[in-house]
C-alpha cells in the first residue's frame, strides 16, 4: 500500500513536474510572446517616434524654407525698392549733371556771345576812328567843300566817336557790351558811314561843279604831289625820247641817281661800321646775342609765304616789335635789342640784307614769292625807313642795274674784282655761269618791281607807298636812256614789265603807253644789235611781251598778287 502510494505519489509528482513544465514552458512562451509583442510595440513606438521626429523636422524645415523664402523675397524687395531708389537717384543726379552741362554750356555760349561783341565792338570803334580822320578838316583840306561844312561833318563825325567810346568805356572794368551796347554802337556805325557818304556825294558834286568850271577834268582828279610827279615823269619820258634820236645814249647814270645812290651805300657803310664791336664780339655772352639776334631778324623773313594774311601779319608785328626795341620770342628765347648799344643798328642792317637775300634766291626761283615778301618789305619800310635806305643800298650793292648803274671798269681793277661788282658771284672755283647770274638779277628786279607798287595795308600813315611807283617810272625812264647791255638789259626790262607794267599802266595811262611805244619801236632795235645769236631768248620774250601790250593796249596783272580776300584768311 504505501509502496504504492509511493509510485503513485511518484507518478503524480512526475505529472505535477511535467504539468509545471509544461506550464512553465507555456510560461515562457506566454512571457517570450509578451516579450515579442512588448519589443514589436517599442520598435512601433520608436519608429512612430522617429516618423513625428521627421515630420517634426520637416515641418521646421518647411517652416524655415518658408521663412528664408519669406526673408528672400523681402530682401528682394528691398534690394528692388533700392535698385529702384539708386535708379530715380541716378536720373537725378543726371538730370542735375545735364543742367549743370547746359548752365555751362549757356554760360560759355554767353562769354562767347560777349567775346565776339567785345571784338565787334572794337572792330566799330577802329572802323568809326578810321572813317573820322576822312572828316578832318586836315585831311579834307585839298576837296573842294567849304569849311563850314567841313567842319560840321567834323564836328558831328566826334560827336559820334564820343558815342563809341562811351560804350567802350563801359565794357573796361571787363565786362562784355550788351546788345544795347552793341546796337548803340552799331547805330552810331551806320550813321557815320552814311556821314562819309554824303560827304562824298557832296564833295563828288562840288568837285564836279569845278570840274566844269575849270575846263581840265583830268588835271582835277589828281593831288598836287600826283601831278607834280607825273609832270617830272614826262619830262624824263620826253628827255628819253630825245636821247633815242640822237645817235647813242649815255653810258652812266645821271649825276642824281650817282649821287643818291653813293648817299645810301655809304650810309650802309657808316651802319656796317656802328655795329662793329657787336659783329665781331670777343666775349661768349656778346657772341650769344649777336647769333640771337641775327636769328631774330632772319628767321621771320624766312618764314614768309602767301600762306594766309594772318601769318603774313603775325611776321610783320614780330619784326615790328624787334625794330622797335620790344621784347620777342626767338628759337624758344627772349631777345631785345636794348641789350646792346649796338643791337638795333645789327638787326636792321641783316633784316635788309635778308630780303634783298629772298629776292636773289627765293624770288629767283619762285616768282610768285615776290609779292608776300615785298609787302612784308613795304610795311617795315613805312615804319622804319631807315631799314628801307639799308634794303635800297643792299640790293643796289648786288644787283647794280636796279639804280640803274652800269659800273665802269677802272683802270687797275682786277677782271675778278670787276665781275663782283657787275653783281656775278666769283669764288675759288671761278665766276658763276650767266644763267644763274642772270636767274639772280631777274629775282631782285622783280622783288624790286613788287616792293614799289604795294602799300602794307594795316599801316597807319596815309598816302604814298615809301618807295612808290614813281621810282618805277624813274628806273624805266633811266634805263631807255642808257646803251643796252646784252642780255642783262632785256631780262631785266621784261621782269620788271611783266610784275609792275600793269601798276603803272593804270597810274600813267597815256605816258605809260607813249614810254612802251619808244621802248619798242626806238630802243629795242638798239638791244637787237649788242645781242648775239646764243643770246636771244630774253629778247624773244621781251619783244613778244611788247607786242602783245601794245596790241591789246592792255598789260595783265602779275601772277601771285595778293587780293583782297587774302588778307581776310
Amino acid at each position: 500500500m504505501p509502496a504504492e502510494n509511493l509510485r503513485w505519489g511518484t507518478l503524480e509528482l512526475a505529472n505535477i513536474i511535467m504539468a509545471l513544465k509544461l506550464r512553465q514552458e507555456m510560461q515562457e512562451k506566454l512571457v517570450a510572446a509578451v516579450a515579442s509583442s512588448e519589443s514589436e510595440q517599442l520598435k512601433r513606438f520608436e519608429e512612430l517616434m522617429e516618423l513625428k521626429q521627421r515630420q517634426e523636422y520637416q515641418s521646421m524645415r518647411d517652416m524655415m524654407d518658408r521663412e528664408t523664402k519669406e526673408s528672400i523675397g523681402r530682401q528682394e524687395k528691398l534690394k528692388e525698392e533700392q535698385r529702384h531708389r539708386m535708379k530715380i537717384m541716378n536720373l537725378r543726379l543726371r538730370e542735375l549733371e545735364q543742367q549743370r552741362l547746359r548752365e555751362a554750356e549757356l554760360e560759355r555760349q554767353r562769354q562767347a556771345d560777349g567775346r565776339e561783341r567785345l571784338r565787334n565792338l572794337n572792330n566799330i570803334q577802329e572802323e568809326v576812328l578810321q572813317l573820322n580822320q576822312l572828316l578832318e578838316p586836315s585831311t579834307q583840306a585839298k576837296t573842294d567843300l567849304p569849311v563850314t561844312s567841313l567842319s560840321s561833318y567834323s564836328t558831328r563825325g566826334n560827336q559820334l566817336c564820343s558815342q563809341v567810346s562811351e560804350v567802350v568805356r563801359k565794357t573796361a572794368e571787363g565786362d562784355f557790351p550788351s546788345v544795347e551796347d552793341m546796337t548803340a554802337a552799331e547805330r552810331s556805325l551806320h550813321e557815320m558811314r552814311a556821314l562819309i557818304r554824303m560827304m562824298q556825294e557832296e564833295a563828288a558834286k562840288a568837285q564836279e561843279k569845278k570840274k566844269k568850271d575849270q575846263e581840265e577834268e583830268e588835271a582835277r582828279k589828281k593831288q598836287a604831289e600826283l601831278q607834280a610827279q607825273q609832270e617830272a615823269q614826262q619830262k624824263a619820258a620826253q628827255s628819253a625820247k630825245e636821247r633815242a634820236q640822237r645817235k647813242g645814249l649815255q653810258n652812266s647814270a645821271e649825276d642824281s641817281t650817282m649821287k643818291w645812290y653813293k648817299e645810301l651805300q655809304d650810309s650802309a657803310a657808316q651802319c656796317a661800321q656802328s655795329f662793329e664791336q657787336l659783329n665781331s664780339p670777343k666775349d661768349m655772352q656778346t657772341k650769344k646775342l649777336k647769333l640771337e639776334l641775327q636769328k631774330a631778324a632772319t628767321i621771320p623773313v624766312s618764314q614768309i609765304a602767301s600762306n594766309s594774311g594772318s601769318q603774313l601779319r603775325e611776321i610783320f608785328d614780330k619784326i615790328d616789335k624787334l625794330l622797335s626795341g620790344q621784347v620777342v620770342v626767338s628759337g624758344g628765347k627772349s631777345v631785345s635789342t636794348s641789350q646792346h648799344p649796338q643791337g638795333l643798328d645789327f638787326v636792321a642792317y641783316k633784316l635788309a640784307e635778308k630780303f634783298v637775300k629772298q629776292g636773289e634766291e627765293e624770288v629767283a626761283s619762285h616768282h610768285e614769292a615776290a609779292f608776300p615778301i615785298a609787302v612784308v618789305a613795304s610795311g617795315v619800310w613805312e615804319r622804319h625807313p631807315r631799314v628801307g635806305d639799308l634794303i635800297l643800298a643792299h640790293l643796289h650793292k648786288k644787283c647794280p642795274y636796279a639804280v640803274p648803274h652800269y659800273p665802269p671798269m677802272k683802270d687797275g681793277t682786277p677782271v675778278e674784282e670787276y665781275q663782283r661788282i657787275l653783281g656775278y658771284r666769283v669764288d675759288d672755283s671761278g665766276v658763276e655761269g650767266q644763267d644763274s647770274f642772270l636767274k639772280r638779277m631777274s629775282g631782285m628786279i622783280r622783288l624790286y618791281a613788287a616792293v614799289i607798287q604795294l602799300q602794307w595795308p594795316y599801316g597807319s600813315k596815309q598816302g604814298l607807298v615809301p618807295h612808290g611807283l614813281n621810282q618805277g617810272w624813274r628806273w624805266l625812264a633811266q634805263m631807255l636812256n642808257m646803251e643796252p647791255l646784252a642780255d642783262i638789259t632785256a631780262t631785266l626790262l621784261f621782269d620788271f614789265l611783266e610784275v609792275c607794267g600793269n601798276a603803272l599802266m593804270k597810274q600813267y595811262q597815256g605816258q605809260f603807253w607813249k614810254l612802251i611805244l619808244l621802248l619798242k619801236d626806238e630802243y629795242f632795235p638798239r638791244i637787237e644789235a649788242v645781242t648775239s645769236s646764243g643770246q636771244m631768248g630774253s629778247v624773244i620774250r621781251l619783244k613778244q611781251f611788247l607786242q602783245t601790250s601794245l596790241q591789246s593796249r592792255q598789260i595783265s596783272p602779275p601772277k601771285g598778287q595778293l587780293s583782297s580776300t587774302f588778307w581776310r584768311s
